[in-house]
Formats: structure tokens, C-alpha cells, sequence
């Protein structure tokens, strides 16, 4: 194939005519995007003034349609998403009525938005809701972790949480289904040492339900474990004929991971095991496993010998 050679002027002409093309479009798109256009935004409503002797529930989803003005650069950084994600409406009005109109808060709303774009009318224009008396509840705080340790430390005693209840307004019908009400994610790598920390509560989903207070004051003991062997006797259980039953072995050797500030605490009243005769009579088994039930939570089991006994029924 033939290659074409372009003499320097043939080159520069060409360039100069790609340089023009490129300003061409370029101050096209600079033109085009500076005209205003119609186009709607799908945004989330958030709420302020709300009102402070009811409680409500909108009737209609929290999402609505915007109706806008704006530049091509508007709609541009709207639709790759940059700008405005929500607007705030005050619930002032609810004090006399049961609704509020978007017509009447625009220019409120508008003053939220750049000025190169107006918010022409809002879809619906109309929120209703639902109202019932607030009531008050007083209910536990769930402290929420992911805490990772150094190897050998671990919590050792129950979390306090100041204060460990908390107080919830809003809705009858809502606060009949709340129990406790949980803390944001405590998270925390290679800890070797007891923690404190204010860690605020989990945001309410219902806009009309109200928390006091917001956050909570925790304190997490944290201790170095060692290992601790300890023998405990095997106890027979469901022998409703009260048979006499040997075990063999009589006891079994658990081996679990202790804080040292309780070490010399922990003992065999700490624990207890048991074999279920049941399982001989039911299936006709040979050995039965044995069941550890540990009192202290903090206190961890690492290994049972043997984990199944030997049984004699004598006669």
C-alpha cells in the first residue's frame, strides 16, 4: 500500500483544521449547556419544626419528584451525581393541619439549590399524615461491636454503658415493637487493653421517633487470658428409674482460657457436666457425649477429654 507524505504545510494545514473543529465543539457544548432546560430529579424529603406534641407518620413515601429549571451544567451534574440528594420541609404547619403543600415552601426550598436552577413544582404537592399522641418508653441500650484481639486478650467482663437505658418518644403502635435499641458499630483492630469511648446510638428509620440521649458512654474490660486445667465429675441425667449408673471415666479434664485477674476464682462450681441417659434408651448408644455448661461467658473452653464416657448399668 502507497504512503501518503503530507508536505509541513499540508500538516500544519490539517492541524488547523482539526484545532478549529475541536473549539467548534467545544464552544458548542459551552453554548448548549449554558441554555436552560425543563428535566425532574427524583430526591429524599427530610423534615425540620417537627412538631413537638404529636407524633406522625407520613402517608406517602419519603422520596418525591422535582419539576426544575437549570442549565445544561445543572442538568449535567445532576444526572452524574453531583448536587442535591435531599430538600428539608418544615413541619411548622402541622401544629394547625394534618398536611403541608410544597407549593407554599418553594421559595424555601429553591434557597436550598444553586441559583442557575429553579425548582418549578414538586410531585406530589401535597404530603399528608398520620397522627397519634406521642408516648414515652424507657428501654435498654444494645451496644453493637466488632472488636478483633491480640492473641491471648479478650473481653473479660461485661460491658457498662452510661446510661444503659434510654428514653423513646414517638408513636404508640411503633414503640410497642421496640425492645432495646442499638449503638452504631464499635469497631476496633489488635486490642490489648480495656476501652472506653462514646459511642453514639443507630439513627431512628421513622422520622417521628425521637431518642434521649443520643449517644452512650461505654466502657469494654480487657484482659490478657491464660490456659487453666481443671477436672470436673460427670453427673447422669434423665434416669427416671434412678438405676445405678457407673461412668467411665468418672470425670473429664477441661482445659479453658481465663483473665488473670479471676484465675484463682475459677473452679469446678464454675462448671458443670452432664451424660443424658435418655440417648441409651432412645437409640441404644454404646458411649454418651458429654455436655459442658459453663457459668462465666467470659470464660472459654478449649478442649474436653474425653468428649464421650463409657456407661455400665449395674444391677
Amino acid at each position: 500500500m502507497a504512503i501518503i507524505r503530507l508536505s509541513a504545510a499540508e500538516r500544519k494545514r490539517i492541524s488547523i483544521f482539526f484545532t478549529c473543529l475541536l473549539l467548534a465543539v467545544t464552544a458548542w457544548m459551552f453554548y448548549s449547556l449554558s441554555l436552560k432546560y425543563d428535566y425532574q430529579l427524583k430526591t429524599l424529603v427530610t423534615f425540620k419544626n417537627l412538631p413537638q406534641n404529636k407524633a406522625f407518620y407520613p402517608l406517602q413515601s419519603d422520596t418525591v419528584m422535582l419539576n426544575v429549571q437549570g442549565t445544561g451544567w445543572q442538568l449535567l451534574f445532576n444526572r452524574i451525581g453531583v448536587g442535591s440528594k435531599e430538600i428539608k420541609v418544615d413541619l411548622a404547619s402541622l401544629e394547625k393541619q394534618h398536611f403541608i403543600t410544597f407549593t407554599e415552601q418553594l421559595p424555601t426550598i429553591n434557597r436550598q439549590f444553586s441559583s442557575l436552577q429553579k425548582i418549578v413544582s414538586i410531585q406530589p404537592d401535597t404530603l399528608f399524615f398520620d397522627f397519634t399522641t406521642r408516648k414515652v418508653k424507657r428501654i435498654p441500650v444494645k451496644f453493637v461491636s466488632d472488636i478483633k484481639y491480640k492473641k491471648q486478650f479478650g473481653q473479660s467482663k461485661d460491658t457498662k454503658l452510661k446510661p444503659a437505658y434510654i428514653t423513646i418518644t414517638g408513636p404508640q403502635d411503633q414503640l410497642q415493637r421496640i425492645t432495646y435499641w442499638e449503638t452504631d458499630t464499635f469497631k476496633k483492630k489488635n486490642v490489648d487493653a480495656s476501652l472506653s469511648a462514646k459511642v453514639y446510638l443507630k439513627e431512628p428509620s421513622e422520622p417521628n421517633i425521637s431518642l434521649f440521649p443520643l449517644s452512650v458512654e461505654m466502657q469494654l474490660p480487657v484482659e490478657e487470658f491464660t490456659e487453666k486445667v481443671i477436672t470436673i465429675p460427670v453427673r447422669v441425667i434423665n434416669n427416671p428409674d434412678y438405676q445405678q449408673v457407673k461412668i467411665i471415666p468418672e470425670k473429664v479434664t477441661l482445659t479453658v482460657m481465663v483473665a488473670l485477674s479471676y484465675y484463682a476464682d475459677i473452679n469446678e462450681d464454675d462448671f458443670t457436666v452432664t451424660a443424658d441417659l435418655s440417648l441409651w434408651r432412645k437409640s441404644g448408644a454404646s458411649k454418651l457425649p458429654v455436655v459442658v455448661k459453663n457459668k462465666n461467658a467470659y470464660v472459654k473452653i478449649s478442649q474436653i477429654v474425653p468428649q464421650q464416657v463409657d456407661f455400665m448399668i449395674l444391677k
